[in-house]
C-alpha cells in the first residue's frame, strides 16, 4: 500500500496566521506553488490558503492584501491526511472535500503536502481518472 508518507512533498512551508496575503503570495510566488499551510504560532495547523482563496476573497473584493492576514482567511476546520494513510483514503477524502491539496500530519505536526498529481502517480490508471473527475466541478 502505498502510504502519503511516500508520495507527499516534505517540505511544506507555511504561512503564518499573522502573515499578510501579499506576503503569502509572494512566498507562492517564490516556491512555485498554489496554496500554503496556515500556521498559528504554536507551529499548528490552522487551515489552507490557495492562489484561488486570495483572487476570490481579496483581489476581487477589492480588499487590500497588505492589511489582511493571512488567518482570516482560513475558515472551518482543515481538512487533513494522516502520513500512515494510503492512497484509496487520500482519494476518498480528496473526493468526499473535493480538494486539490490535503496536508500531511503525523499526530499534531505537519509534515507535508499530497496533491491531486502525486495521488494520480501513485494509483492505477482508473482509479487516478475516477479523482480527476470528482475534483473537475463548476
Amino acid at each position: 500500500m502505498t502510504t502519503a508518507r511516500e508520495i507527499m512533498t516534505s517540505d511544506a512551508t507555511c504561512a503564518r496566521a499573522s502573515d499578510t496575503v501579499h506576503d503569502a503570495a509572494r512566498t507562492m510566488a517564490r516556491l512555485n506553488v498554489g496554496a500554503l499551510p496556515i500556521c498559528g504560532e504554536d507551529d499548528r495547523l490552522k487551515g489552507m490558503v490557495t492562489d484561488r482563496d486570495i483572487v476570490v476573497k481579496v483581489l476581487a473584493e477589492g480588499k487590500d492584501p497588505r492589511a489582511i492576514r493571512v488567518g482570516d482567511l482560513a475558515q472551518g476546520e482543515v481538512v487533513t491526511i494522516g502520513a500512515d494513510d494510503g492512497a484509496e483514503e487520500i482519494l476518498r477524502t480528496m473526493s468526499e472535500h473535493r480538494v486539490r491539496r490535503l496536508p500531511v500530519i503525523d499526530g499534531h505536526d505537519l509534515v507535508g503536502i499530497v496533491a491531486q498529481a502525486d495521488v494520480a502517480r501513485a494509483l492505477t490508471n482508473p482509479t487516478a481518472g475516477e479523482l480527476v473527475e470528482a475534483l473537475s466541478y463548476d
